[in-house]
């Protein structure tokens, strides 16, 4: 809930132009619509996770600042 206050807080006294949140929880949907609404562009980074439809309906974008984690169940060799 803080963040989210924190979002419409940043929004509504104009202190950002873009938003990035690292984030893919539905909760934040209240808090894109009002930065989208307002004229911030809201940018998401999910760190390669799935997102709900309704999030990514009130996105700008999608973007990762984070190589995708290999998924190799293989012990790895630590000499």
């Amino acid at each position: 809930m803080r963040i989210g206050l924190d979002i419409a807080s940043i929004t509504l006294k104009r202190q950002a132009d873009v938003i990035v949140l690292v984030s893919g929880d539905a909760d934040f949907v209240p808090a894109a619509k009002l930065a989208r609404r307002e004229g911030v562009r809201f940018i998401l980074d999910p760190l390669w996770q799935d997102i709900p439809a309704d999030l990514f309906e009130h996105i700008d974008g999608l973007r990762s600042g984070f190589y995708r984690p290999r998924h190799d169940d293989r012990p790895q060799n630590r000499a």
